[in-house]
């Protein structure tokens, strides 16, 4: 296993899903975890399977699309645990509905959550990194952010944005030797894909040649392997962990 040890991680989103298995693979890894969630239950759930586990965990509530909120809870981090050295930013909604059906508010939610909630963590973080000249720094997007998806422009639009974003801040910030990467998952067994209905599911099961929905833990892992030493040499990419779908 790749060692996170003496490591500190801030993960958003990791109330559930994708989230709360990424805290729970790098807690197992031997890092402490600030776990970052609109609600104040669903991260201390998180934060107290962590420490479960033997390692430190703080569970913050935050809006990561809120700038203010997002700076506080970055110092409070650093205060607390007095470095980060992983930020993940993991935190997504979607609002789906036709182009010419959809409304400002769900255009903006979908953006300030998923693109500007990405900024606000990275922004505010990037001073410290900087100054340690070390940093991880993982952002999960989507395949839909590589090919589009009907129904999705403003979910699609965040993803690839945050993909051009991250490839910006790999460029901006790897001469101190922080690395800037993105994870792409496909489809995933989380709540969003849960709302499916089965003749849906069987249409993307035929899109995707491993046949089979991804399961949180695989992105854990990919996210494990990009935070590692081992990983100390790739940045500015997007690793899709899709079943093959977008291949």
């Amino acid at each position: 296993m790749h060692s996170l040890a003496g490591q500190v991680a801030l993960v958003t989103g990791a109330g559930r899903g994708i989230g709360r298995a990424i805290a729970l693979k790098f807690a197992s890894a031997g890092a402490d975890v600030f776990c970052i969630s609109r609600t104040q239950e669903n991260s201390e759930k998180v934060a107290t399977e962590i420490r479960a586990l033997g390692r430190r965990a703080w569970a913050l509530a935050v809006d990561v699309a809120d700038a203010a909120a997002v700076a506080t809870a970055a110092e409070t981090a650093l205060k607390e645990a007095g470095k980060v050295d992983i930020l993940v930013n993991n935190a997504g909604v979607t609002r789906d509905g036709l182009l010419m059906r959809m409304s400002d508010a769900d255009w903006d939610t979908v953006i300030n959550t998923n693109l500007k909630g990405a900024f606000n963590f990275t922004k505010s973080l990037t001073r410290a990194f900087l100054k340690q000249r070390s940093g991880r720094i993982i952002n999960v997007a989507s395949v839909i952010g590589l090919i589009g998806n009907a129904g999705q422009a403003n979910y699609a639009a965040s993803k690839a944005g945050l993909i051009g974003f991250t490839k910006s801040v790999a460029k901006e910030l790897a001469s101190r030797g922080i690395t800037a990467n993105v994870l792409a998952p496909g489809f995933i067994a989380t709540d969003m894909t849960a709302v499916l209905k089965e003749d849906m599911k069987a249409e993307v099961l035929k899109q995707i040649p491993l046949g089979s929905l991804g399961e949180p833990e695989d992105i854990a892992n990919a996210a494990l392997f990009l935070a590692s030493a081992e990983a100390r040499y790739i940045t500015g990419q997007v690793l899709a962990v899709d079943g093959g779908m977008v291949m």
